[in-house]
C-alpha cells in the first residue's frame, strides 16, 4: 500500500500507523495506471500466482513516480516466490509499452501444466484478481486459528480469533539449520547434506466454508509447489461450519504454516562415479520410488528423526537430489530428464544461469520462461542459502517469511532461458529445470558437502 504517497508493507504496518492519512492500494491507482501495470506484468511474466504483486506493483509505481530504477534495491521489502524477481524488473521496463498479442488460453494450459494446479493468465492475475482461498468468504463468517495446543480459536474477526489463540508474532533465530542425518560410511566420490527445506509459498493456507458444503481449496491460482495438497484447511473449515452452524474461515498464520506445514525431506548421500551410492532421507511417502526410479544405482535408507512433518509432493522431492547427486560424482551436470519426460541442462558462472528445456509444444513461450526463471532461482536458494532451524525434538525456529533464505532480488544473476520448439504433448518443464540448475550450482561451487553452502544467517 501507499501511505500518503509512500510504499508500505501492509502485512505488517498497523493500522494505528495509518490513522487519518491518505492509504491508497493497488485499487485506488487510476485506471489508466492500473492497466498499465497489469498489461506490463502479464506480458512479460513478472506474476504467476499474483498473491504478491498487488504490493509489488504499488512499489513499483512509487519508484517510477520517483524517477528511480533500482527496482532490486525497491523490492528488498518483497519476495516473490515464483517469479525468481528477473521479470519483474522486466516489468518495470515495459511499463507503458506497447505489447505483442498473446493466447491467454494457451498460457493458462502452460501455467496449469508448470503449477499442476488449474490456474489462469491475465492482466488482472498481478492485480490480486486470482481468486485467492480467502477472497469470496462472507462477511460475516467465523474466524478460526490454530489455538497453539491442537484446536482451533474461533471468534467473529480475526483480530478476536487470535486474541482467543493467545498468537505470538513469530521470529527467526539466530541458530544455523542443522543436518539431521549423517553420511553413510563409505569410500564416496561426493557427499551430500541437506536440511529442512520451507516451501515458503506466499498465500498462507486459508480455506472457507458454509455448513454442508464445499470448502474453498487453498490451492486458489497457484499451487504451492506442491506445499498445499495435504492441507489440514479444508476440513477444518468443513467440520466447524458445521459445529458452529454458520460459515467459517480458517487461516493459518505463517508461523503455524511452518510449524505444521511439510517440508522438504532431508538426506545424507554419497555416491560414486559410477552411479552406485547410499541415500539416507527422512521416511516420507514417495521419495524412496522416486530415488530409486531416477537413480537406479542408489540404495535407499528410510530414517526415522524429530523433525517437522515432510511430503513428497514438493517440488521434484527425491529424484532432483538423486540427479545432483550422481551428476556432481561424475563432476559434470549433463541433461536431466524430468518424471515427466521434459530435458533440462544449465550452467551456472559469473555471467549468470544459462538454461535450455524441452517439454513439449510450449504453448506459450513468455509463461514458460517465467517459470523456468522462478525454478532457477529456488535452485539456485536451496544449494546457497535456504534452510530452516530446528531445535533438538524438530521444532522448527525460524517463523517468519524473511528467515527461510531466500535469494533476494539484488543476489538472483540474470537467467537465459532456451526453450527448444517441439509440437509433442506439453509437460512439465520447470521441475526438470530446478533439478538441472541446482546440479550446476552445486558443482559449479566445488561439491561442498553441506548444503546451504553459505552459512551466514539472515539478518
Amino acid at each position: 500500500m501507499l501511505v500518503d504517497g509512500a510504499p508500505r508493507v501492509a502485512c505488517v504496518t498497523p493500522a494505528r500507523r495509518v490513522a487519518g492519512r491518505a492509504v491508497t492500494t493497488v485499487d485506488g491507482l487510476p485506471a489508466d495506471e492500473r492497466t498499465a501495470w497489469g498489461e506490463a506484468f502479464c506480458a512479460t511474466g513478472a506474476s504467476q500466482c499474483g498473491f504478491c504483486t498487488p504490493g509489488i506493483v504499488l512499489r513499483l509505481a512509487a519508484l517510477r513516480a520517483k524517477g528511480s530504477a533500482d527496482v532490486d534495491g525497491a523490492l528488498l521489502a518483497h519476495l516473490c516466490r515464483c517469479t525468481g524477481w528477473r521479470t519483474i524488473g522486466e516489468a518495470f521496463a515495459a511499463y507503458g509499452l506497447e505489447h505483442p498479442p498473446r493466447d491467454l488460453d494457451a498460457a493458462s494450459r502452460r501455467a496449469t501444466i508448470e503449477g499442476r494446479v488449474p490456474q489462469r493468465v491475465g492482466p488482472d492475475v498481478p492485480l490480486g484478481g486470482g481468486g485467492f482461498a480467502d477472497d469470496s468468504a462472507p462477511v460475516d463468517a467465523l474466524v478460526a486459528v490454530p489455538d497453539g495446543g491442537g484446536g482451533w480459536a474461533v471468534g467473529e474477526t480475526l483480530t478476536e480469533a487470535r486474541a482467543l489463540a493467545g498468537k505470538v508474532q513469530g521470529r527467526r533465530t539466530t541458530a544455523y539449520p542443522r543436518h539431521p542425518l549423517e553420511v553413510p560410511p563409505g569410500d564416496w566420490a561426493v557427499t551430500l547434506r541437506t536440511t529442512w527445506v520451507e516451501p515458503a509459498y506466499l498465500e498462507p493456507d486459508a480455506s472457507w466454508c458454509a455448513p454442508g458444503g464445499e470448502p474453498a481449496t487453498p490451492l486458489a491460482n497457484g499451487g504451492a509447489f506442491g506445499g498445499k495438497v495435504g492441507s489440514m484447511a479444508p476440513a477444518v473449515a468443513r467440520r466447524l461450519a458445521d459445529e458452529h452452524g454458520r460459515p467459517v474461515r480458517v487461516l493459518l498464520p505463517r508461523e503455524d504454516v511452518v510449524r505444521q506445514g511439510p517440508k522438504r525431506p532431508p538426506v545424507a548421500a554419497g555416491a560414486a562415479v559410477d552411479g552406485t551410492g547410499v541415500v539416507r532421507v527422512v521416511r516420507t511417502a514417495g521419495v524412496v520410488d522416486a530415488i530409486r526410479t531416477h537413480a537406479p544405482g542408489l540404495v535407499v535408507e528410510e530414517v526415522d528423526v524429530p523433525g517437522p512433518s515432510t511430503s513428497g509432493a514438493l517440488r521434484a522431492a527425491g529424484w532432483a537430489e538423486a540427479h545432483v547427486l550422481v551428476a556432481g560424482a561424475r563432476g559434470a551436470a549433463g541433461p536431466v530428464r524430468s518424471p515427466s519426460g521434459a530435458v533440462a541442462e544449465a550452467e551456472v558462472g559469473e555471467a549468470g544461469v544459462r538454461v535450455r528445456v524441452s517439454c513439449g509444444d510450449p504453448l506459450d513461450e513468455v509463461c514458460l520462461r517465467s517459470y523456468c526463471i522462478g525454478a532457477a532461482h529456488m535452485a539456485l536458494s536451496w544449494v546457497t542459502s535456504e534452510g530452516i532451524a530446528t531445535d533438538e525434538d524438530g521444532e522448527p525456529h525460524d517463523l517468519t517469511i524473511r528467515s527461510f533464505g531466500i535469494l533476494r532480488a539484488r543476489e538472483m544473476p540474470p537467467v537465459e532461458v532456451e526453450i527448444e520448439p517441439s509440437s509433442g504433448e506439453p509437460v512439465n518443464g520447470s521441475d526438470a529445470v530446478f533439478a538441472a540448475v541446482a546440479a550446476a550450482a552445486w558443482i559449479g561451487e566445488g561439491c561442498a558437502q553441506d548444503w546451504p553452502t553459505r552459512t551466514t544467517r539472515r539478518t
